[in-house]
């Protein structure tokens, strides 16, 4: 059996001298590494481990349940929101009703960028919803992902710098490998045939695509929310209600 990776967190009861050289002790024992540990949210730590049998794995939970000072709540194979809490140190905010929809505020924009990098690595076809009021920084935060994601980006409609409305891309654009950013409001409200022609065609690619403003997108066009794979809102603060009405009718260059 290959090396597998896991991810191990903890609620700790009582911080007392020693509790992490026990734990550590124990991994030590079984011959389960530690490749990342962290506080995540107070009295809670997280762990990334990597062993090469699974049998080790469950004999740790099992050791640890009789450790009085800690209560183990997850033990599993590492997801996305596993790893980025370990990295930053806190959650993503997800909706428990929505599974699909993440939330996040400016402060926490380099966990954004990192969540949507490690999005952009994923092969295949997957369609991003990024809701937010204008000049949030939902544009900058998708360009900085496709960064860190080491991919080029295209965008088929904008308004970062000034309206862009794409009715054709070049070869070299339409590869499915790129990062293809999308204004849903200029797509649907503000195109023409032409252009709407050239989305149909990129939103049937293989590839991985962001729609800023999901909401006006489904509204004005044939798609729906069982099109997106995920969304992503992007606040100034917590409590902003993300309202289009105040801007879709007044659509300007500079939004």
């Amino acid at each position: 059996m290959g090396l597998k990776q896991w991810y191990m967190e903890y609620k700790i009861h009582k911080n007392r001298p020693g509790l992490l050289g026990d734990i550590a002790s124990m991994l030590g024992m079984l011959e389960v590494n530690i490749l990342t540990i962290n506080g995540v949210e107070g009295k809670t730590r997280g762990m990334l481990l990597e062993s090469d049998d699974d049998d080790k794995i469950r004999l740790l939970g099992e050791m640890l349940k009789k450790m009085s000072n800690i209560t183990v709540s997850a033990l599993r194979a590492p997801k996305l929101v596993d790893i980025l809490a370990v990295r930053h140190g806190r959650y993503i905010d997800r909706d428990s009703d929505d599974r699909k929809t993440f939330r996040f505020t400016r402060d926490e924009l380099g966990l954004l960028v990192d969540f949507l990098g490690e999005l952009f690595k994923r092969e295949g076809n997957q369609v991003i919803g990024l809701r937010g009021m204008p000049r949030v920084g939902k544009t900058e935060s998708i360009i900085a992902g496709s960064v860190c994601s080491m991919k080029r980006w295209t965008f088929v409609s904008s308004t970062l710098l000034r309206q862009t409305i794409r009715s054709q891309l070049s070869e070299e654009e339409m590869n499915p490998n790129n990062i293809f950013i999308i204004d849903g409001i200029v797509s649907t409200i503000r195109s023409n045939d032409r252009h709407y022609q050239l989305l149909q065609e990129i939103m049937s690619m293989p590839s991985t695509k962001v729609i800023e403003h999901p909401d006006v997108f489904m509204r004005e066009s044939g798609y729906t929310y069982e099109d997106f794979d995920i969304i992503v809102e992007l606040r100034n603060n917590p409590s902003e209600e993300i309202i289009y009405d105040t801007f879709t009718s007044s659509y300007t260059d500079d939004i």
